[in-house]
């Protein structure tokens, strides 16, 4: 490792999936929807059936994309084909919720790191996220602000491009994420340290998140932002 927890001015966050846990967004948004229409779904079914569709050449930006996704999957989940469910399935992201551990987290994090999220979902979606987790950013990215998606380096360029106008540089940076194939394994061919949060270790599977070609191995690996609080503690001690 270049360098100790304590030495880095930022941390870097992908948001949903590691702070926001959409995966169970997604799943009660389907199983309300199923239990409406007398019949029921498989979450771990619907997730497989989502990252399929999700990552498609004709993809549209996130959350919006759910309405397209939703139309795709439905009939292999058993669930009507209409527009007013996709509909409801990407408006529910309004709604979703933070890991238990997530906001507490960051609210200690963001006494000794500027925290940045970096996020592939749009600003309407992400303005919902950053307030379910207290608003503790310093700064934020989204889809909409940089014209791309992760992993396009070309987004983590824009915040290289920030964090050099503070003065700083990339090394100044931990990024924190949860997906290998949008964030570990680019963070690291972009000579970034990276730390890796396995929300879904004890599941098996990559769940709604698309399987990366190859794994990474992070540079600081975590099941929990808990356990990255607690290990920062510990360093500053």
């Amino acid at each position: 490792m270049s360098k100790s927890l304590p030495e880095f001015k930022y941390m870097t966050f992908d948001v949903v999936g590691r702070l926001i846990d959409f995966e169970g967004g997604l799943k009660t948004c389907f199983a309300e929807i199923a239990a409406e229409v007398g019949g029921a779904v498989d979450g771990e079914q619907a997730l497989s059936l989502y990252r399929a569709a999700r990552y498609s050449e004709n993809a549209d930006l996130f959350p919006d994309d759910l309405v397209r996704v939703y139309l795709a999957i439905a009939p292999k989940l058993g669930l009507p084909a209409d527009k007013k469910y996709g509909e409801r399935l990407r408006d529910s992201a309004k709604g979703w919720k933070g890991f238990a551990d997530s906001a507490a987290a960051l609210a200690k994090l963001s006494k000794d790191y500027r925290l940045v999220a970096m996020t592939n979902a749009r600003r309407w979606a992400f303005d919902f996220f950053e307030k379910e987790l207290g608003n503790p950013f310093y700064a934020a990215f989204t889809a909409d602000d940089t014209g791309t998606e992760k992993p396009d380096p070309e987004f983590f360029e824009k915040v290289f491009a920030y964090v050099a106008s503070e003065g700083h540089s990339k090394d100044d940076i931990l990024h924190v994420a949860q997906s290998q194939y949008h964030d570990i394994g680019i963070s690291r061919k972009l000579g970034l340290t990276n730390c890796w949060i396995e929300r879904r270790h004890a599941e098996k599977g990559y769940g709604g998140t698309i399987e990366p070609a190859e794994f990474t191995k992070p540079d600081y690996h975590f099941t929990s932002m808990a356990g990255l609080a607690d290990a920062v503690a510990a360093a500053r001690a």
